[in-house]
């Protein structure tokens, strides 16, 4: 599946982003720009089920295969949020980017054993302007906004598609490029030994206090400086 993409810039150098669950390009709104003026050109996709792109059967390994269809190979930094660290890391030795970071990324099934299942986001489809607030105090007004229109646009069935029989841990055993993980540190899909697991396999990784699961909508300053080396 080709999917919509954003772009921002025109540098020698190429990032690619990949959003979350309920969201599209639209969430990079800062960090494209930021890339951008950092010598990059910026390639943001909208995942299958999410904002522009088309509609089909959602799986995490289609997620994986549309960026593959969709995105270049060997790009400078691939970095994927949340599902979409979940994708990028199935598309990864494909794609083959020379760095990949994945922020808060979808692996495992929650912190301290209390397994989050993606059906929940559901009920997410109907909410409200009060709703979105109370579970991002810390966010813009403008991030606010964006994410009732990309939920708007969200076909709930991928995170249905998520669920149920379908929940396992997709951490993987190895970078298969280098590879950093950040971490939030007000989230709910990592504790301190998972992330001691993820540094005995071989990855980098960081921790971003104070922020929630959506580190670049948070606290955008402490994002960006937590990719340092990285991008």
């Amino acid at each position: 599946m080709q999917l919509h993409t954003q772009e921002w810039g025109a540098g020698d150098r190429v990032a690619v982003l990949v959003h979350g669950i309920m969201s599209d390009h639209r969430t990079w709104r800062r960090v494209g720009p930021a890339l951008a003026e950092r010598g990059y050109r910026v390639i943001g996709v909208d995942l299958r089920g999410h904002g522009r792109s088309p509609r089909g059967d959602y799986a995490p390994e289609l997620f994986a295969d549309d960026l593959v269809d969709t995105l270049p190979s060997g790009v400078e930094v691939a970095l994927g949020h949340s599902l979409g660290g979940l994708a990028l890391s199935l598309a990864a030795e494909r794609l083959r980017p020379r760095r990949a970071v994945y922020s808060d990324p979808a692996w495992s099934l929650g912190a301290s054993g209390q397994v989050v299942d993606p059906a929940v986001f559901v009920s997410f489809k109907s909410a409200s302007r009060a709703m979105v607030r109370q579970f991002n105090p810390r966010w813009e007004e403008a991030d606010v906004d964006i994410e009732l229109e990309t939920v708007a646009a969200w076909d709930s069935g991928t995170a249905l598609a998520l669920s149920g029989t379908r929940l396992e841990d997709r951490t993987p055993a190895r970078p298969v490029v280098p590879s950093l993980v950040q971490i939030a540190g007000e989230g709910f899909l990592f504790t301190e030994p998972s992330a001691d697991r993820l540094t005995d396999r071989g990855f980098a990784v960081r921790t971003v206090p104070g922020a929630g699961h959506t580190i670049h909508r948070d606290d955008f300053d402490a994002f960006m400086a937590g990719l340092a080396g990285w991008v």
